[in-house]
């Protein structure tokens, strides 16, 4: 054997030695570098969502999860809207002061909401926690005639009007919560940061 076929076998050996060395800190590595990445379920409980509502048709609701939670966002109606005016003397908490932590400063309206036409809610019943159901319809025969749309709790009948406002003498104390959020852009909201809105 020559001392150039020697050498050759020690510089492939070094080398092969050294590719198998780095690819094995590598794979020691990634899974030591991923865990402090966290995993799509703590992501989910409170890393902000993002919601695009550029197809979000007029009168048509999206639902999207945030810290475990279903968050409604509804694209109302000039027609929806208007429902909301003269409905304080049947609701509970009109202005939504008694418990005005249930909602943002800048939804502390009558549309409770950042954009009139847009409305961002948690759908959990504050009864039990429950999940109301959307009841756009108007007057219909299990709801009865005065019902102008909104949300209706099954569990336990409580009824909530567009704005997710409790209407009086209903389980439910207290309207539906507002959680934060904020438009990055006009079709793109950001639910669970509120950096910025309102002001």
């Amino acid at each position: 054997m020559s001392a150039k076929s020697g050498l050759n076998r020690r510089h492939f050996l070094a080398v092969a030695t050294s590719v198998a060395g780095a690819a094995g800190v590598v794979m020691i590595a990634v899974p030591f570098v991923m865990s402090f990445k966290p995993n799509a379920k703590a992501q989910a409980l409170g890393a902000p969502v993002q919601v695009d509502i550029s197809k979000l048709e007029v009168g048509a609701l999206v639902r999207v999860m945030w810290r475990g939670k279903p968050v409604w966002v509804v694209r109302r109606s000039p027609e929806m809207l208007q429902r909301l005016k003269g409905r304080d003397a049947k609701l509970e908490d009109p202005r939504s002061e008694k418990f005005p932590d249930q909602q943002p400063a800048y939804a502390q309206n009558e549309t409770r909401s950042i954009r009139p036409e847009i409305l961002v809610v948690l759908g959990v019943c504050t009864h039990l926690g429950c999940a109301p159901i959307e009841r756009f319809d108007i007057a219909p025969v299990d709801l009865g005639p005065d019902w102008v749309g909104g949300f209706y709790c099954p569990c336990h009948g409580s009824k909530f009007d567009l704005a997710g406002r409790v209407y009086a003498g209903f389980p439910a104390p207290s309207n539906l919560a507002i959680p934060p959020y904020r438009f990055i852009t006009e079709n793109l909201i950001l639910v669970g940061d509120d950096t910025g809105a309102g002001s």
